[in-house]
C-alpha cells in the first residue's frame, strides 16, 4: 500500500479520451509512496437534483463520496468543453459537495491537469475547475499547471503520452500533490 493513495477522476467518458490517456501516465509517472487509481464512475452518476438528494443519495453518489472520502488525495483530469468544465464532471462535484456543511471535497488536497486538441489546451475548464473545488471546501494545488495543448501531437497511436516534456511536468506536478497534501495533512 502507497502512502498516498490518490484518487484520480477524468472527466470524459470516452474511452479512448485524451484525459483518460493522461490519467493513465500520472499513475505510470507517480512518485514513489504514492499511487493514483482512477475512479470509474463518472457514467453512473445521476443529475444533481435536490428533490433526489431530500430522498436519500443514489448508490452511485454514496460510493463516490466514499471513494473521496476514503482517498489521501485527488487528481482530476479535464477536458474543455465550451470553454469550461464538462457537465459530467462538474455534476459529479455538485454531488460530491453534498450535504451543505459535509463535503466531500472539504480538506482534500486537489491537484489539476488536463488535455485538449485545441491550442489552448485547458485553461479555461482548470480556471473554473479551481473555482469549484475552492467553493466545496478542497485545497487545490496552486502549481505546476499541466495543460497539455495540441494533445493528438503529444500522444502516441496506443494513447501514452509520448512527449517527455509533458510527462516531466506532469510528475513535477504529483510530486507538488505529494508536498501540498504533507503541508496540508500534516
Amino acid at each position: 500500500m502507497a502512502d498516498l493513495e490518490v484518487l484520480g477522476i477524468a472527466g470524459s467518458l470516452r474511452a479512448g479520451s485524451y484525459n483518460r490517456a493522461l490519467l493513465r501516465a500520472a499513475a505510470e509517472l507517480a512518485p514513489a509512496g504514492m499511487a493514483v487509481r482512477a475512479w470509474e464512475g463518472l457514467r453512473d452518476l445521476p443529475p444533481y437534483d435536490g428533490d433526489v438528494e431530500s430522498r436519500g443519495f443514489p448508490a452511485a453518489v454514496e460510493a463516490m463520496q466514499e471513494a473521496v472520502r476514503g482517498a489521501g488525495a485527488l487528481l482530476l483530469v479535464t477536458p474543455e468543453y465550451n470553454h469550461s468544465v464538462p457537465g459530467v464532471l462538474k455534476n459529479a462535484l455538485d454531488w460530491a459537495s453534498r450535504p451543505p456543511g459535509r463535503s466531500a471535497l472539504s480538506g482534500k488536497v486537489a491537484a489539476i491537469a488536463g488535455a485538449s486538441t485545441g491550442a489552448l489546451g485547458t485553461v479555461r475548464a482548470q480556471a473554473d475547475l479551481r473555482r469549484v473545488l475552492s467553493a466545496a471546501g478542497a485545497f487545490v494545488v496552486p502549481s505546476p499547471e499541466v495543460i497539455v495543448a495540441s494533445a493528438s501531437q503529444r500522444f502516441d497511436p496506443d494513447g501514452r503520452l509520448a512527449d517527455e516534456a509533458a510527462r516531466k511536468h506532469l510528475g513535477r506536478l504529483l510530486a507538488s500533490l505529494a508536498a501540498w497534501h504533507r503541508r496540508v495533512q500534516g
